[in-house]
């Protein structure tokens, strides 16, 4: 079951097929996220079922979060997910330590019921909903993010040792006298990549050697141990504003995983050669001890590289040659990129700037250098011969895949640059270069962002999975993730397995607990998706049965936790952003549409990059009508348009903190052109060379965190014929997409 804040629900199907609707007298005696069965009872009139419930197979015993209130002597919790559409009776027994208006973690006791509410009890009490962090605190128990270590763990990592001592080093290459170096941002804690480059001659022709130098995390997480379980169960580290929760413990992530200036350190070495063509000629994989000569900021190495005798430059002058050669490479490595085809497209991320109290004092665009994309393209190096080391070795692992675009997503795709009247299409069997080529030729067009955000989201969502077919966005026949193993479980198995091949062994997976609930609903869309035809012709690594599956619930298994750790980080933006813009209420503010529904447009501000709706009903008073091939909504009087990057002037209405839902209202008509001034501005633009840089697909894994606004996912409000009937579609709200939830998702999923 999936329950809607308006009190109907969804039966979210097995077989993958259409959701079945539910009335809310129906939803009266279920829970959102039961697992029920279900009688299709009729069709509406646009011929999709409604059902009536007919068992409940499986309540799943997890906490609801909630406001506990006491309304005329009687304690209920009001849920803080709405799709939780009943208050939940406490009875003063069951109160605890809980006081009015505290958030609380409710248990419950009895089940609701067709004429009864259900019943619970506080089972934590986590304080005021203004305390610093609450909202972190709200959506670690709302997504089930574990937060806590287990005390076998902690106990495990109290007995490693605080420093690398002599015996460690046994065995291993000593690189201490090589000056790697760690770049990251400023408020980095964790460095687990460590990188550096000399010129070396390939033959006859000039070329380099470039070492990427990734913490050893596998030297210490032995497969089985308590550390190990606890690491599997988060899969990966979960970033929030001002808080972090990690996979591992900070004696490790912070402490022996870490790749802190001046210490040795045990690490696994990439070890490659680079041509001037900036092709990977040869590499190499072996453990190494290190030793970091500095610790560098994107910030300063930008500097550095801008200016070779400004100040920056003079106070690390022993390492400026260093930067310049990682600089070259990386100029060789872009080169490379655009041969191979690598979509690429503009993007822009954000930043949340938090006061002393946790509450938003500016959110702020990130700024991408050159020392972000020469370090990324390192990464990427790193992580292609990662895949191609397994691959060859024929050894069972998980790749990093992502597949191309599905055909209802082409065929969207298609309708929408016919529409548009551009001279470009997409094949049957799409290769990324016809995509880049796409971005190239309309970069310069007044909609050159509506185009993108479409090639964009024609893309899936990147999966881990055993069976290789491919990266589509970044154009590698091979990928796998192998440079953050501090914070991501399938870089920590991928370590293990180039150990075990490099050692003549095969790596056994421990025994893994069976696939969850969000591993199942992982596994029934990829199904429906299923670019199976794709999987099918790939080549394949000799598995038995049971290795397959084994390896398959793994990549399930990390490829939804990491979609669970996506969702937890957009809730608490969302909710930060709404807490934020209740201060802006009644002010005016412009921006640009980011998307188009059948119920509204939604609008990210310009001087804020907050996001919020423009409901149907606050567009005019004439009737609009949705263009799915061209992705807008049109007035049929007027003829005026709302598109992807259409500019608009907006009011602050109302911000809904429960929901996550800011709404707009429209202070002037849209900023259009035709599609004749498009196609006529366009076309004087067309064969521009190159594209923007700072996309995050082109950063797949590395290290940043995009921030690109994703098509509607929920359920949209169709069939309306009238003002008056628009303004009945479940009103405002009931269509709304969160703040923060839409933000970002669609260039996660395809980025990676």
């Amino acid at each position: 079951m999936q329950g809607h804040r308006d009190g109907h629900g969804f039966l979210i199907r097995d077989d993958a097929d259409g959701d079945i609707f539910l009335s809310p007298n129906e939803m009266r005696a279920v829970l959102h996220k039961d697992r029920v069965k279900v009688r299709i009872v009729r069709q509406d009139r646009k011929g999709r079922p409604e059902g009536r419930v007919v068992e409940i197979i499986e309540r799943p015993a997890h906490p609801i979060i909630g406001r506990l209130l006491n309304e005329g002597g009687i304690w209920i919790v009001a849920p803080e997910d709405k799709r939780y559409g009943q208050d939940i009776l406490i009875p003063k027994v069951g109160i605890g330590t809980g006081k009015p208006g505290q958030v609380v973690v409710v248990e419950l006791t009895e089940p609701p019921a067709l004429f009864g509410q259900p019943v619970g009890r506080v089972k934590e009490v986590l304080g005021e909903i203004d305390d610093p962090g609450m909202e972190i605190d709200i959506a670690v128990r709302k997504y089930s993010v574990p937060h806590e270590f287990s005390a076998a763990c902690l106990e495990l990592a109290r007995e490693l040792p605080d420093k690398v001592r002599p015996q460690d080093s046994k065995d291993r290459i000593d690189l201490t006298d090589i000056p790697l170096v760690t770049i990251d941002g400023e408020d980095a804690r964790d460095f687990d990549d460590a990188v550096y480059c000399e010129p070396a001659k390939i033959g006859k022709t000039k070329g380099w050697r470039l070492l990427v130098a990734i913490a050893d995390v596998s030297n210490y997480v032995a497969t089985g141990s308590a550390i190990d379980i606890d690491a599997y169960d988060r899969a990966t580290s979960v970033y929030f504003p001002r808080r972090v929760i990690p996979m591992l413990p900070e004696k490790l992530s912070n402490g022996l995983c870490s790749l802190n200036p001046e210490v040795e350190r045990l690490c696994m070495v990439c070890d490659m050669l680079i041509t001037a063509k900036g092709d990977v000629h040869a590499y190499q994989f072996y453990p190494a001890v290190m030793y970091s000569h500095a610790r560098f900021t994107y910030t300063e190495v930008a500097a550095i590289l801008a200016n070779t005798r400004g100040p920056e430059a003079i106070k690390r002058k022993a390492r400026v040659n260093d930067l310049l050669n990682l600089h070259d490479v990386y100029r060789a490595l872009l080169a490379s990129r655009a041969v191979r085809g690598a979509v690429d497209f503009e993007t822009t991320e954000t930043q949340i700037i938090c006061d002393d109290n946790g509450r938003i004092d500016k959110i702020v665009p990130r700024v991408r250098t050159e020392a972000h994309r020469l370090i990324e393209e390192a990464m990427l190096a790193a992580n292609v011969c990662s895949a191609d080391f397994i691959q060859n070795s024929k050894h069972p692992g998980l790749f990093r895949v992502h597949e191309g675009p599905t055909p209802e997503k082409k065929d969207l795709l298609r309708n929408y640059l016919k529409a548009l009247g551009l001279p470009y299409t997409v094949s049957d069997s799409p290769k990324p270069i016809e995509f880049q080529h796409i971005a190239q030729a309309t970069k310069e067009r007044p909609d050159a962002q509506q185009i993108h955000t479409m090639l964009l989201r024609s893309m899936q969502q990147a999966i881990y999975t055993p069976i290789n077919s491919g990266h589509f966005g970044l154009a590698y026949e091979a990928y796998t993730h192998f440079t953050s193993p501090i914070r991501r479980y399938p870089d920590l198995l991928v370590h293990r397995v180039i150990k075990a091949i490099l050692a003549n062994k095969k790596y056994q997976l421990p025994a893994l607990p069976l696939p969850g609930e969000a591993q199942a609903k992982l596994a029934k869309r990829l199904q429906k998706n299923k670019a199976g035809a794709q999987m099918d012709d790939a080549p394949r690594i000799k598995m038995s049965p049971a290795e397959q599956q084994a390896w398959e619930a793994a990549g399930l298994h990390c490829s939804a936790n990491e979609r669970r750790a996506d969702e937890a980080s957009r809730d608490v933006e969302a909710w930060l952003k709404c807490k934020y813009m209740r201060e802006h209420l009644g002010e005016e503010y412009s921006g640009l549409v980011t998307s188009a529904t059948s119920f509204g447009i939604f609008v990210t501000l310009d001087a804020l990059y907050v996001e919020g709706l423009v409901h149907i009903t606050e567009l005019g008073g004439e009737y609009f009508r949705f263009d799915e091939a061209r992705q807008e909504l049109r007035g049929e009087r007027t003829g005026i348009r709302y598109a992807i990057g259409t500019r608009v002037q907006i009011q602050v209405s109302r911000v809904d903190l429960d929901g996550r839902k800011i709404d707009f209202r429209l202070v002037n008509p849209a900023e259009e052109f035709s599609p004749r001034q498009l196609r006529d501005k366009g076309n004087q633009k067309f064969g521009a060379r190159g594209a923007s840089r700072g996309s995050e697909l082109s950063a797949d894994g590395v290290k940043a965190k995009p921030n690109q606004p994703r098509p509607f996912q929920g359920r949209k409000t169709e069939g309306l014929s009238s003002p008056n009937r628009q303004a009945k579609a479940s009103a405002k709200g009931a269509a709304s997409k969160s703040a923060g939830q839409k933000k970002s998702s669609q260039a996660r999923k395809n980025r990676r």
